[in-house]
């Protein structure tokens, strides 16, 4: 079976994680600094905060933005939940905002309309959550612009979008941001097995950041409260943090892949431009790509023509399959998840977004993908006998 994305791991990466494996330091120890260094100097921005998933780094950058009951937070209904999960998390409450039928990001139009609307009932976003969907980024001056407006803070998405730029700027410069957030799940471009990244330019927030991945924890003797010359003091819990600490293991393996991340990624447009140039006399919509941007492709979702019958996504998908090829749906609408339909969300609330779960269909896309390979899936579009 040829999976919709996949990890390499190569010699060198097990021969670095075997150097920590028998060291002194499984954990807290130089990897995770080094690989948060790395990230951070390819990105060109000023700290990394490397945690145990993307989903904490979500979590904590809400917290860190001091997201509250009774605040809002918009996120684009095109994504995995872990987007919208953070602001319920902090008991915040959580809205989206339909996606454009170009890009699958977030629409700047809708985004605006939006905010109009929510500035005169007195409901704005205290933080907004544009996603990078498929490691196409999203138009982010124009978020930035309109969050100076407005008055929100501004979380990136960019699980998908590790090595994207806009403008030739990289996505986690946080040029635009207050905080960008990575992914390195296996499917991911690089992968730490488990693992993820908030980074920022903000001392302040860095600093709350790494305090929120170790419980709350501080060894600043500068940001102690309880002091005592009769005890010992070398840690203090200031505040209410969490267990999200990524350990020595997943940063070396982390630091290893970060060697090859720009050969990933040139690896990723060969294989998205083959596919354009094959699939494009076929009824199906090929990823579109803003001049301004370069993607990462971590994804590369294909959509079925409208003229198309209403069952040709199921039949597309299920041949795939039946021709050992795995493909994927990226993704059911937040918003349709029983859980959030509970919270009041209901069909053709976002009907973009709604529209392309109905017509899209992710295709194998990864370094390691075979020339062979992707000729047997080329081929297998081919055949396929849609409508």
């Amino acid at each position: 079976m040829i999976p919709y994305g996949r990890q390499e791991i190569t010699e060198e990466d097990i021969s670095e994680v075997e150097k920590v494996l028998r060291s002194d330091y499984l954990t807290q120890g130089e990897a995770v600094p080094k690989f948060e260094k790395s990230v951070a100097g390819y990105c060109g921005v000023n700290y990394g905060i490397a945690v145990n998933s993307a989903t904490s780094a979500l979590h904590i950058s809400c917290v860190a933005l001091n997201l509250s009951p009774g605040d809002w937070l918009w996120t684009s209904p095109n994504t995995f939940v872990a987007s919208a999960n953070c602001a319920i998390y902090c008991g915040a409450n959580i809205d989206f905002v339909d996606i454009d039928p170009n890009t699958y990001n977030m629409s700047i139009e809708s985004l605006s309309d939006k905010l109009k609307k929510a500035d005169k009932l007195g409901k704005l976003p205290k933080i907004v959550i544009p996603v990078h969907f498929a490691g196409q980024p999203c138009n982010m001056p124009a978020i930035h612009d309109l969050s100076k407006r407005y008055g929100f803070k501004i979380i990136e998405d960019a699980s998908h979008a590790i090595g994207a730029s806009y403008d030739k700027k990289k996505i986690g410069s946080c040029l635009h941001s207050d905080i960008t957030v990575f992914s390195f799940h296996p499917v991911k471009i690089i992968t730490t097995a488990e693992g993820g990244m908030a980074l920022t330019n903000n001392e302040e927030v860095a600093d709350r950041l790494s305090r929120l991945r170790t419980h709350g924890i501080t060894k600043d003797k500068k940001r102690m409260i309880k002091k005592s010359d009769n005890e010992i003091w070398n840690y203090q819990q200031i505040e209410l943090g969490f267990n999200y600490r990524m350990n020595d293991i997943q940063g070396t393996l982390g630091l290893s892949q970060m060697k090859r991340i720009d050969k990933y990624i040139h690896r990723r447009h060969e294989i998205a431009k083959k596919y354009d140039l094959e699939l494009k006399k076929l009824p199906v919509k090929t990823p579109w790509q803003s001049p301004k941007a370069y993607s990462s492709y971590h994804l590369y979702p294909i959509i079925l023509r409208d003229n198309l019958g209403n069952n040709s996504q199921k039949k597309l998908y299920e041949q795939l399959n039946k021709n050992k090829i795995a493909a994927n749906l990226h993704y059911i609408p937040v918003h349709r998840h029983p859980y959030y339909e509970n919270l009041g969300f209901k069909k053709n609330d976002f009907p973009e977004a709604e529209k392309f779960h109905q017509k899209a269909i992710s295709i194998p896309i990864y370094a390691t993908l075979k020339n062979d390979q992707q000729e047997h899936i080329i081929k297998t579009l081919k055949e396929v006998k849609l409508g």
